[in-house]
């Protein structure tokens, strides 16, 4: 497929696209663009945001099409060969998994706004910008020429998201065999030695427990607006984060920090290491599942670890990333009535929105928690020997690696094998139950001499104790015996 992505008025926000497919062998074509993205499991229906839409011959003759559903129309092709579609997309939003355009600068996501056609998912795709030649363009994809891109099928495509300005910044570094970008666009003037050297050693911290890293580069691609946000979105071999406000000073580069060690760490939790039921991904509807708490959860738990264990965090500021998580389950779903399976299936429902009162719980902040029990009560049973790394390092080297997908049944298999034990209580009480997660948290921060205290308003804060021999465990357990 052969993508040609221009706007002629950048301010209108629109973007016209022209998608060329070759060697049309059948006399219909179905084009379908995706209901949804990568990294957030609901519908966004995109298709909306299409004002203009029609099909074409090489001839530049109008073929006849017809919609058959939200996002997907058939077109009678006849003896053609060749088939152009041509429309526009209305990209006027700036968050993490959106698109944008103006005067100055482009963010594209394909999986917004590229049609495909199911024979044509595994075949080569060329992404071609008509842009200023002034422009620099911030992706993972290659660029095989000139403002033109290339991915190996519509999978690796629709991964990757692209920023292209003139005032586009970056810098590099290396561990190991991977070369890592930071790009930055915005009002903004970067502590590059800063932001290098931490980003160095969290990344550093993250490839050393799993082995190895997926990608030969990754690129940090990083919007910083003028208003408060906070979004990012992983992919496949680089991450989208939105960030502001741009006067935030210190704020700005811990937000970084955190969105960032998050983000790469999904580079091998959700992109290599993923539920078979995403396996592939199927763009039409949802696609659900049940492990969004090992997705989410496990990840949420490790990016600000690894910025502890790292050094780019001390115990002091660990500790507030942990109360924050902390604070948000236990202060607004401590009595929710789903389990964390559940809520990882309903996300597709509505878990991106408030929902009702004590419904849901979030795969991120009880998955998290979940995440620390778990890595606490292996570590106790091994006296730090074996941990909740062992867990993860086993699933990237049995399901990332040769990227087969995993089930619930074979992350609770691994853990059990790496832990020793079947923990009944753990997949009952923290996993697939509602009950209250505070007894077996603070259960798990006593061997470590902390513990979690509620109060009868219902808030709740994270204490230190001062046991020497606690104080001994939880040293081994941040500094992660690495």
């Amino acid at each position: 497929m052969y993508y040609l992505l221009s706007s002629p008025n950048p301010e209108s926000r629109f973007i016209e696209i022209e998608c060329t497919f070759l060697d049309v062998e059948t006399e219909y074509l179905e084009i379908q663009l995706p209901a949804w993205r990568p990294g957030r499991y609901e519908l966004q229906h995109f298709a909306k945001n299409i004002q203009r839409f029609g099909v074409f011959n090489k001839n530049n003759e109008p073929l006849t099409y017809r919609k058959i559903t939200k996002d997907r129309w058939r077109v009678e092709t006849g003896a053609e060969t060749e088939v152009v579609v041509r429309y526009n997309y209305y990209a006027n939003v700036q968050n993490a998994g959106s698109s944008y355009v103006n005067n100055d600068f482009w963010y594209v996501n394909p999986v917004n706004l590229c049609v495909y056609a199911d024979a044509f998912l595994n075949q080569p795709c060329t992404l071609q910008l008509a842009i200023p030649d002034t422009y620099q363009i911030a992706c993972g994809l290659p660029q095989i020429a000139p403002k033109t891109l290339f991915a190996k099928d519509y999978y690796e495509l629709v991964d990757s998201p692209l920023m292209a300005s003139e005032t586009l910044q970056h810098r590099t570094y290396q561990v190991q065999d991977t070369t890592f970008y930071v790009w930055m666009q915005g009002n903004i003037k970067p502590n590059w030695e800063q932001i290098v050297a931490d980003f160095q050693k969290f990344s550093a911290a993250q490839i050393a427990v799993m082995g190895s890293f997926p990608e030969p580069e990754y690129h940090f691609l990083n919007l910083i607006l003028p208003t408060p946000y906070y979004h990012g979105v992983e992919h496949r071999h680089s991450t989208m984060v939105v960030l502001g406000p741009d006067d935030e000073g210190d704020g700005l580069h811990l937000d970084l920090l955190g969105v960032s060690s998050h983000e790469l760490f999904h580079a091998w939790n959700i992109i290599r290491i993923r539920p078979k039921e995403l396996l592939p991904y199927d763009f039409t509807k949802e696609n659900y599942f049940t492990t969004c708490f090992v997705a989410e959860g496990v990840t949420t738990y490790y990016g600000d670890l690894f910025l502890r264990r790292s050094g780019v965090f001390n115990d002091e500021g660990y500790y507030r990333e942990l109360q924050t998580y902390m604070k948000r389950h236990f202060e607004n779903s401590r009595h929710a009535q789903q389990s964390l399976v559940e809520s990882s299936w309903d996300l597709w429902l509505d878990g991106y929105e408030k929902g009702i009162p004590q419904r849901k719980v979030s795969v991120y902040h009880k998955g998290a928690l979940a995440a620390l029990i778990l890595d606490l009560t292996i570590r106790k049973i091994h006296n730090h020997k074996r941990s909740l790394d062992d867990v993860m390092y086993a699933l990237w080297q049995r399901f990332g690696i040769p990227f087969v997908g995993y089930t619930m049944e074979d992350y609770q298999a691994v853990v059990e094998e790496i832990a020793g034990e079947t923990l009944p209580w753990y997949w009952n009480d923290c996993i697939l139950s509602n009950l209250p997660l505070e007894n077996h948290l603070n259960d798990a921060l006593t061997w470590v001499g902390l513990h979690m205290v509620s109060f009868g308003d219902g808030t709740v804060q994270l204490q230190e104790l001062g046991s020497e021999p606690a104080v001994l465990e939880r040293k081994k357990w941040l500094n992660g015996n690495i």
